[in-house]
């Protein structure tokens, strides 16, 4: 029984970090297209860096951790749009520097991975309910 109640903290510690995950790329998608000035840094992207935590003797695990987070370069890429009020005398902007086909993609990898592991959890949480009743049968 006590490998049923492992799966809810592994597979909770996963819901965990894929929501602190698909936070992120939200953050990242809706701040694509900030502007700064030239003389100031652009939004940096965040990546969420996931780190397993050790478990028993084993071999298994004990489920996953967010690590930390690493941001995109502050450079960003300068870009010109004169119109704009935070323009330089030249016309440029700061812009930040992502990949939007690869927020799209991380964004769609962390909700299937937060699914996947919440469907375990209501499997887990099935299976143990079922354990119960034949206890009380």
């Amino acid at each position: 029984m006590s490998d049923m109640f492992s799966v809810f903290g592994v597979s909770g510690s996963a819901l965990d970090v894929y929501k602190t995950w698909i936070n992120a790329v939200s953050d990242n998608v809706a701040n694509a297209d900030n502007t700064s000035p030239t003389s100031g840094p652009a939004f940096q992207a965040r990546y969420i860096v996931a780190q397993d935590v050790p478990g028993g003797t084993d071999g298994t695990g004990a489920g996953v951790k967010v690590a930390g987070v690493e941001y995109g370069p502050a450079g960003g890429i300068e870009v010109y749009d004169p119109g704009n009020p935070m323009a330089d005398n030249k016309g440029m902007v700061r812009k930040p520097d992502m990949d939007m086909g690869e927020q799209m993609t991380s964004l769609i990898i962390a909700q299937r991975g937060y699914e996947a592991n919440l469907a375990v959890v209501s499997r887990a949480q099935s299976a143990y309910q079922a354990a119960l009743s034949i206890g009380n049968a």
